[in-house]
């Protein structure tokens, strides 16, 4: 069961992390501009989780029906006070978060963007380290390194990719965005997985989907009040009536499908904390980010420079030694608790003849 959902986690995560900046990025390079709406849509897709909740409900419920020992009614939500309020304050963090992503996105090439991203791994092992007390093996060591060190080389060429139409100025402030939401983000996962650990309840894989449930909902929220205060709502329906390609058809279905895949992203990241741990979120996070770069330099022609094969190269390293890592440590785990063969009794030979 559980590694049917570290697989479906992942699978929503990739899909999520690859296909959020690309979506984002049409929508900026085809005439969008509004920066609140775009962190509104990183997780106002929450809707979605909703299905998932009504069949664990379902289960939930059917369980309890079937069993003659449960007499209790089923409850419709699960999340306990404390629980909900901390759920609320890292979604406030979560939608600061998604604006400067958005920010940065808006001003700097998926390529750069998603090596910037990348420098949450080496804070993201730091927080994680004293937060939630992360041990560290000699595979996930060099996994940091080598995911690292394939960032560092993909910065080497940065300076080159300033889009034409886009101020020196402009550039800067979204650099410096960029690094201070990878800095956050590295800081959300670890808290995430501080949070589950001092729950006073047991943390099911339903009571993380509540958990995503109302993060996204403080998030969506956060970022509607900034929607207000900057007039998105009076300008979107011009944005999307003046809209490079396909018109307001298009622009309506790139919104709807770009609010669903980042809500995978939000999921999955979380998911995956769940299954496995903060760390092992943010190596799978960083692993994807040269595959964003490659499907950058498809859909939008980036440059793709020989820096970014071999960032490409040590992110895929370090990832196989990361899992590695994890799959000999669960392999001494169980040999560890495995029983011991049990022996029988030696037979005592009597030498005496009745």
């Amino acid at each position: 069961m559980k590694n049917g959902l570290i697989i479906i986690n992942c699978v929503i995560l990739t899909i999520g992390t690859c296909g959020g900046p690309l979506l984002t990025r049409l929508y900026y390079t085809n005439g969008g501009k509004r920066i609140w709406f775009m962190s509104f849509l990183s997780t106002a897709g929450f809707p979605v989780i909703l299905i998932p909740l009504f069949f664990s409900f379902l289960s939930r419920r059917n369980h309890n029906h079937n069993n003659s020992e449960t007499a209790e009614k089923t409850k419709l939500i699960l999340m306990e006070t404390p629980l909900f309020i901390a759920s609320i304050v890292i979604g406030l963090l979560t939608g600061l978060d998604n604006y400067l992503y958005a920010y940065g996105l808006a001003y700097l090439p998926v390529s750069t963007s998603s090596l910037i991203i990348g420098t949450q791994l080496a804070f993201n092992a730091l927080f994680a380290f004293f937060m939630v007390k992360q041990k560290f093996t000699p595979f996930s060591i060099n996994a940091v390194v080598l995911l690292t060190v394939g960032i560092v080389v993909l910065a080497l060429h940065s300076n080159g990719d300033k889009p034409a139409n886009e101020t020196h100025k402009e550039y800067v402030v979204g650099f410096l965005m960029t690094v201070i939401a990878a800095v956050l983000y590295a800081f959300i996962l670890p808290l995430v997985e501080f949070t589950y650990k001092k729950a006073r309840q047991e943390i099911t894989f339903p009571l993380v989907l509540e958990i995503q449930m109302v993060m996204c909902i403080a998030a969506t929220c956060f970022c509607v009040v900034g929607m207000i205060i900057d007039g998105d709502f009076k300008v979107i329906s011009r944005e999307a009536r003046e809209f490079k390609i396909g018109g307001s058809a298009f622009y309506y279905t790139l919104i709807v499908i770009t609010g669903i895949v980042w809500q995978g992203f939000f999921l999955g990241a979380i998911g995956v904390v769940f299954c496995a741990s903060s760390l092992a979120s943010g190596v799978l996070i960083s692993v994807l980010l040269p595959v964003t770069e490659v499907l950058a330099v498809i859909c939008f022609r980036e440059k793709f420079q020989a820096e970014k094969g071999v960032s490409l190269f040590l992110s895929i390293w370090g990832f196989v030694s990361y899992f590695y890592g994890e799959y000999k440590s669960g392999k001494k785990v169980l040999e560890k608790h495995q029983p011991p063969e049990t022996e029988l009794p030696s037979l005592q030979v009597s030498d005496s003849v009745a």
